[in-house]
């Protein structure tokens, strides 16, 4: 008898592995939302799977059915973040540079919304410097990837005239990252001072202004987009 035809034999005994998945990703959930706010405030080394998990509402060894580790747990969190926001933001090619450079203040105006992932990064990307931590090669290798992706979104702005032709696309995609990143790191110290988005919107008006082929300004965010 194959899987299909026992859970017929038993009726509703279909409908149990489906509200079994149902609560496994609700506890799952839980317990990434939990991971968020102690790496934030204690860092990977400090945090403390037993806090985490009664934080989550469940024990220790439930937790470890999910993460077998602190380090899968940390590296679930991060992938997770990372998933969430391309599939938010970025899940369709951007029509030009400025479109994209409204999707990087959309997200950093949603980065501003949720301060716990937002010092999440900023701790765990300090500590991840160390070789040996186990958030380096994910870090490394997310910075590849987003100066890869930036460049080649300022690429495709030259290959369209919308952008000059000798802008030094890889340079100014890494300048763009350092300048969102020092204003998210200047906000998780002092948020009352400092609004990311309009610092951050100032700073992509004056770096549209010097790239792009006309010498304009940031257009205003296109409409219905």
């Amino acid at each position: 008898m194959d899987v299909k035809d026992g859970a017929a034999a038993h009726g509703s005994g279909r409908g149990a592995p489906r509200g079994s998945y149902a609560v496994g990703d609700e506890r799952r959930s839980r317990i990434l939302d939990a991971a968020v706010e102690h790496f934030a405030q204690w860092g990977f080394h400090a945090t403390s799977l037993a806090r985490v998990a009664k934080d989550a509402g469940i024990t220790q060894g439930g937790l470890l059915h999910h993460f077998r580790t602190k380090e899968a747990l940390l590296v679930s969190v991060l992938e997770a973040s990372d998933e969430h926001d391309t599939e938010r933001f970025f899940a369709e090619e951007c029509a030009s540079v400025a479109e994209w450079f409204h999707r990087l203040l959309a997200l950093t105006t949603h980065n501003s919304r949720r301060p716990g992932r937002t010092r999440m990064f900023n701790a765990l990307v300090g500590e991840s410097g160390d070789p040996d931590h186990p958030a380096h090669a994910f870090f490394a290798r997310r910075y590849r990837t987003l100066v890869a992706d930036a460049a080649q979104s300022l690429r495709r702005g030259v290959d369209s005239a919308e952008l000059r032709p000798d802008t030094d696309c890889t340079a100014e995609a890494r300048h763009l990252l350092a300048v969102m990143d020092g204003l998210q790191l200047q906000w998780v110290l002092d948020p009352d001072s400092v609004d990311m988005t309009e610092e951050l919107g100032r700073y992509l008006d004056r770096l549209y202004r010097g790239l792009s082929a006309a010498g304009t300004g940031l257009p205003p965010h296109p409409a219905g987009s």
